[in-house]
């Protein structure tokens, strides 16, 4: 079932799920582990985040160093599908610009087709490490609405190869990102807003937050996001704090601001035993809030590890 049609369809707020694919060396079972521990709170769909290639350096003949690309997580396809039938639950399998060309996405998307896997998360993907910015690779998208028309064509059966013989349209429902506090590139609040509606009109049919802790920054974007136009499903994301570096480390890496009031209870806590329970009890007041909100869907950040997702849920829904 396509996402856009359970958040339209819905009778009480959904609860949904992001995990990391294992990391090289680890078995399918790590994400089974994740699942199964969340799966009694009826998630209505599990996105699977998309990592690129890295490059590192090693040391080469000459004494000094050389880049090295490297995969530490495998791809999404096979394992969006190895989960959808062990679970029968919908797969939101992630798509990045970053590393693909076009020819690339479009082989992934019909592998992805002919799985039976018709939901997508289009993203542009984390800038490189190395060089501190993003660079598409020659040939692919270097933004996510580029992304998104890609997928939007195939949907009316246009492919990159113009010839071929009654082709099949795609059925793929597309989903994006949005940022309750801008993008960290972004200029300002009403250029991130503006290329927002862009995804949309290119066919994004709803949204998915960026982590948050304070709800007013998400009532506030839901508002100005409509006042622009923007219509369509917007899920807030939430991910709790579970160790005492999240207050430097989450505002550095991705931007949201952490608020006073809870940076204050972070210091007070003697262990990270401590802010770990913090995390969850703040979680837990944030969704309690959205939901009585009615909100259409709230999506958990797991970072692969479920216990304290596992705690929320079932203090809320």
């Amino acid at each position: 079932m396509k996402v856009i049609d359970r958040l339209t369809q819905l009778k009480s707020t959904l609860f949904s799920f992001e995990l990391l694919p294992p990391l090289k060396g680890h078995t399918i079972q790590t994400v089974f582990n994740t699942i199964d521990r969340l799966v009694a709170y009826n998630p209505a769909y599990i996105n699977i985040t998309y990592h690129r290639e890295e490059v590192v350096y090693r040391p080469d003949s000459r004494g000094g160093t050389e880049p090295v690309k490297v995969r530490r997580r495998p791809g999404t396809v096979g394992l969006a599908a190895a989960i959808q039938q062990r679970y029968n639950i919908d797969v939101v399998p992630h798509l990045i610009c970053g590393g693909f060309d076009m020819h690339e996405t479009e082989d992934a998307l019909i592998d992805l087709d002919f799985l039976g896997i018709h939901n997508i998360l289009a993203l542009r993907g984390d800038a490189d490490k190395v060089v501190g910015k993003f660079e598409p690779k020659i040939g692919g998208h270097r933004y996510a609405v580029d992304l998104v028309r890609q997928i939007d064509a195939m949907n009316r059966g246009e492919y990159l190869e113009k010839f071929m013989d009654k082709p099949k349209s795609t059925n793929f429902c597309i989903g994006v990102a949005g940022y309750p506090e801008k993008h960290p590139e972004s200029p300002n609040f009403e250029s991130d807003l503006r290329h927002l509606k862009e995804k949309v009109e290119a066919g994004a049919t709803y949204i998915v937050t960026q982590m948050f802790f304070d709800n007013s920054k998400f009532f506030n974007f839901v508002e100005r996001c409509r006042s622009m136009g923007i219509e369509v499903p917007i899920v807030p994301g939430i991910k709790p704090i579970s160790v005492r570096e999240h207050l430097s480390l989450l505002p550095k890496i991705f931007g949201v601001h952490i608020p006073e009031d809870l940076a204050v209870e972070v210091e007070k806590c003697a262990d990270n035993r401590q802010v770990y329970e913090l995390g969850i009890e703040w979680a837990i007041a944030q969704t309690k809030e959205l939901k009585n909100a009615d909100v259409p869907a709230i999506h958990f950040y797991t970072m692969g590890k479920p216990d304290n997702i596992a705690t929320i849920a079932g203090s809320v829904f």
